[in-house]
């Protein structure tokens, strides 16, 4: 099989394919990995048979049945944006599309293997989901908002939608992450959406009123950068983001994290770094576990071999309007 770039170079020519099947109806729903590969190694599903077998479970098909797959110009689309690739006698997907909040998102097919792929999972949509409940529960505007490690530009773009007046920007230092998060605010009609690169805020001045992120979080031994936490236990970027969300946030402004934590012996090692640095920093926050027990598989690897289980948290930090 050829390989290929982890996102399409022309966006223009991704947007034109992405809005072509928006028309079709389409919608899908992505799957963790290991489901998504429970499920395509069940032998009747080797080959895709419909739309959603090819943009979202990333099923090859065969150029002759093309025509009963794909609806035109979308074989024509994929060719132009260059997201097919020669798989022997098959033609493989090299693009994903996912549905959050009533848009498409594209990302990576699967699967995700490149070290700089374009995640997009279950934990995105519950990203996205905490941060438009935070959003929405708000009592001050947000005027200001940056998305950190944006991926795909999910939780950017669901902020750009429901505060139109704000400026938005999505920063990344992975280039075909740009390339998709700046695909999807088109797609979404999210005009005020500004997609830069930036090692977290490093490249971006001033405060903001609110700060998202969902950091990599795990122990990656292929230290693939949309896996990868580094630090303690993963939690090192996690960190990180916490720490510059202290330095950057607004009067009134807003950090929430959607990240992991590797619990040890019952203690969270990231929750009690989390409340030094708020101490030390006079901000407020509340943190929550979402999924006590998630990536249980984990568990197998030596890297986690002192670690009971994997939480999913959300973790939200807030600067007093006035601080004495």
């Amino acid at each position: 099989m050829t390989r290929s770039d982890p996102f399409p170079q022309d966006e223009g020519a991704v947007l034109a394919l992405a809005s072509a099947l928006r028309e079709t109806g389409y919608t899908f729903t992505t799957v963790t990995p290991a489901t998504h590969a429970h499920v395509n190694a069940r032998p009747r599903n080797a080959e895709a048979r419909n739309l959603r077998d090819v943009f979202g479970w990333s099923r090859p098909f065969r150029p002759d049945q093309a025509q009963d797959l794909l609806p035109e110009p979308i074989l024509r689309l994929m060719r132009t944006a260059g997201a097919v690739t020669q798989d022997g006698p098959l033609l493989r997907p090299t693009i994903r599309f996912s549905s959050l909040d009533g848009e498409l998102f594209a990302h990576s097919s699967y699967p995700p293997c490149a070290t700089d792929a374009v995640f997009f999972g279950p934990d995105t949509m519950r990203f996205a989901a905490a941060v438009i409940a935070h959003v929405e529960g708000r009592s001050r505007p947000v005027r200001r908002a940056v998305d950190i490690g944006c991926g795909s530009g999910a939780a950017g773009i669901c902020i750009a939608k429901r505060a139109p007046e704000a400026e938005v920007v999505l920063v990344d230092i992975n280039p075909a992450a740009m390339r998709a998060a700046r695909v999807n605010a088109r797609l979404a009609g999210a005009d005020g959406v500004e997609v830069r690169r930036s090692d977290m805020l490093r490249d971006v001045e001033g405060e903001f009123d609110l700060i998202v992120s969902n950091p990599p979080f795990m122990i990656d031994t292929a230290e693939r950068a949309y896996r990868h936490g580094g630090g303690t236990l993963g939690a090192g970027l996690s960190l990180a983001v916490a720490e510059q969300a202290a330095e950057r946030l607004a009067p009134g402004g807003s950090l929430v994290l959607f990240t992991g934590a590797a619990i040890v012996d019952g203690e969270d090692p990231f929750r009690a770094a989390v409340a030094e640095l708020c101490g030390r920093t006079g901000l407020d926050w509340t943190y929550s576990e979402f999924d006590p027990d998630e990536y249980g598989e984990e568990l197998a690897t030596a890297a986690y071999d002192a670690v009971e289980r994997l939480a999913l948290v959300i973790l939200t930090v807030t600067r007093p309007v006035t601080q004495p």
